[in-house]
C-alpha cells in the first residue's frame, strides 16, 4: 500500500480513520480466529507438501501450481490430473469442505461419481478430517487457474467408472489412522505419514492384477512408470536394513546419501515432498520404516562362472568401473553405491535396466545440488550385453537375484522407445 500526505484537514481525518481500521487488522491485534486461520493454511501448506500434491497436479507446461492436465500412467491407461486451484468452474472453488473431504478421504466427488485410485484416496482416507480441511485452506490462497480437465483417458472398459464400485469393495477400506499404544510416538507419526498423507505404499507395495494393494507384502516393492520403487522395509537383503535412521533421513531431505541417489520418479517426491518437510517427520518415517518387516525370499546367486557374468564383468570394468569403482562402492553423496544398494538385487529388475538403458539424473536439492547423471548406453550395448552387466550387478558383492534375460532388455527398450515419441 502506497502512503500519500494530504493537505487538508478532512483530508487528515480520513487517513487517521483509514489507518486506525488497518491497524486493527494487523497481526498484533488480530483475534484467535484469524491467527488460527494463518495456522490452519500453513499446517495445510506443510501437509500438502507432505502428500506430494504438486508432483501431480501442477501443470507443468505452463508451470501453473495445481492447475492439473498432467498425465499419469498407469496399467490400466492414462488418467490426467485434475485442476484443484480454487477456480469455481474447472476447479474445485465451488466444493464445500465436506464435498472436499468426501473425495479426498473417500474417492467420491460431488457428482457421485467415484475417483479412480491414481488419486491415492485409499492412503488418504487415514488422514484426519481436520488435516484435509488444512489442506482445503491451503488450496484456498492457490491463484485460480481456468483449466478444463478431462481427467478420464483410459480405454473402454476401464473408462466406466461405475466399475469401481466393485473395486472399492475389494480393495478399499476406509479407516482413519489410529496410533498404537504400544509404541513411540515418533513410531507412530512416521506411521500416520507414511501410510496416510505420504502414501508411499502406491509406488512400493506389490499390486493385484486389479491394481489393490497386496497388503501382506506391503512396503516390499514394485515396478511402476518405468521403474522399479525398490523394497523400504528394514529387511537386510533387498531393504532398508543397511540404512541408519540418518542416512534415510538424509535420503529424503537432501536426494542422496552415502548410499544413493534418487532419481525417476522418487526424484520428484524429494523435490515436492520429502525435502519441504522437517527433519523430525523425515525421523519419524525412518523410524516406521525400519521397523517394518520384510520376507525377500532366499534367491542363489548367479555362479561366477555364468557365460552372462563372465560377460557383465567385462563390459562393468570397460564402462563402469570408472565411476562406480571397480568394489562397486562408487562415491558417497556423488555416484551411487552398488555393493552396498540392496535394492539393486531388488526382485525385479527394471530400474537398473532403465537406466542402463537411458540413463539417469538425480535428484538436485538445496543441501545437494550438483544432481550427478549417469549417461545411455542404449546405442552402445546390446541387449544380451545389457542383460548380461545387469546379471553381474545384481549377483555381485553379495547381491544374489535372478538373471536377467535379453528377453526382458528388448521389452524395456521397446516400451522406453515408444514413450520418447
Amino acid at each position: 500500500m502506497s502512503e500519500s500526505r494530504t493537505r487538508t484537514s478532512s483530508g487528515a481525518l480520513f487517513m487517521a480513520a483509514l489507518l486506525t481500521t488497518l491497524a486493527c487488522r494487523t497481526p498484533c491485534c488480530a483475534n484467535s480466529a484469524g491467527a488460527q486461520d494463518f495456522q490452519q493454511i500453513e499446517r495445510g501448506r506443510y501437509l500438502a507438501a507432505a502428500a506430494d500434491c504438486s508432483g501431480c497436479h501442477d501443470d507443468t507446461r505452463d508451470q501453473r501450481p495445481y492447475a492439473g492436465g498432467r498425465s499419469i500412467p498407469t496399467p490400466f491407461g492414462q488418467v490426467l490430473a485434475a485442476n484443484i486451484t480454487p477456480d469455481r468452474d474447472t476447479g474445485i472453488g465451488a466444493w464445500s469442505d465436506a464435498e472436499f473431504d468426501a473425495a479426498v478421504r473417500g474417492g467420491k466427488m460431488p457428482s457421485g461419481s467415484r475417483l479412480y485410485p491414481a488419486m491415492p484416496y485409499p492412503y488418504y482416507a487415514r488422514m484426519s478430517k481436520e488435516d484435509v480441511q488444512a489442506i482445503r485452506a491451503y488450496l484456498n490462497t492457490i491463484a485460480p487457474v481456468h483449466h478444463d480437465v478431462h481427467s478420464n483417458q483410459l480405454p473402454f472398459p476401464f473408462n466406466i467408472r461405475a466399475a469401481m464400485r466393485v473395486w472399492d469393495a475389494l480393495y478399499f477400506k476406509p479407516s482413519v489412522f489410529h496410533s498404537d499404544p504400544g509404541k513411540p510416538e515418533s513410531w507412530n507419526r512416521g506411521a500416520y505419514l507414511v501410510t496416510g498423507p505420504g502414501h508411499c505404499g502406491a509406488c512400493h507395495t506389490p499390486k493385484t492384477t486389479l491394481g489393490g494393494d497386496k497388503n501382506d507384502k506391503a512396503l516390499q516393492g514394485y515396478s511402476v512408470q518405468g521403474w522399479f520403487a525398490p523394497d523400504i522395509t528394514g529387511d537386510s537383503r533387498r531393504g532398508l536394513g543397511d540404512w541408519s535412521p540418518q542416512d534415510i533421513v538424509e535420503y529424503l531431505k537432501n536426494g542422496h546419501n552415502r548410499f544413493a541417489g534418487a532419481a525417476g520418479p522418487m526424484s520428484e517426491e524429494v523435490t515436492h515432498g520429502s525435502s519441504q518437510m522437517s527433519d523430525e517427520d523425515l525421523l519419524a518415517i525412518a523410524t516406521y520404516l525400519k521397523d517394518q518387516r520384510g520376507q525377500a525370499p532366499q534367491t542363489p546367486a548367479v555362479p561366477i562362472s555364468n557365460p552372462a557374468m563372465v560377460s557383465g564383468a567385462a563390459i562393468y570394468q570397460d564402462l563402469c568401473s570408472a565411476c562406480h569403482r571397480g568394489d562397486g562402492r562408487g562415491v558417497p553423496y556423488l555416484i551411487p553405491d552398488l555393493a552396498g544398494s540392496a535394492s539393486v538385487a531388488s526382485a525385479q529388475p527394471t530400474s537398473i535396466v532403465r537406466v542402463v538403458l537411458n540413463g539417469a539424473k538425480t535428484v538436485a536439492t538445496q543441501e545437494e545440488p550438483t544432481a550427478p547423471a549417469m549417461p545411455s548406453f542404449k546405442w552402445q550395448l546390446s541387449d544380451a550385453q545389457i542383460a548380461a552387466v545387469a546379471t553381474y550387478v545384481r549377483n555381485s558383492w553379495g547381491h544374489a537375484a535372478p538373471a536377467t534375460t535379453a528377453d526382458q532388455v528388448r521389452k524395456a527398450r521397446k516400451k522406453l522407445d515408444a514413450s520418447s515419441h
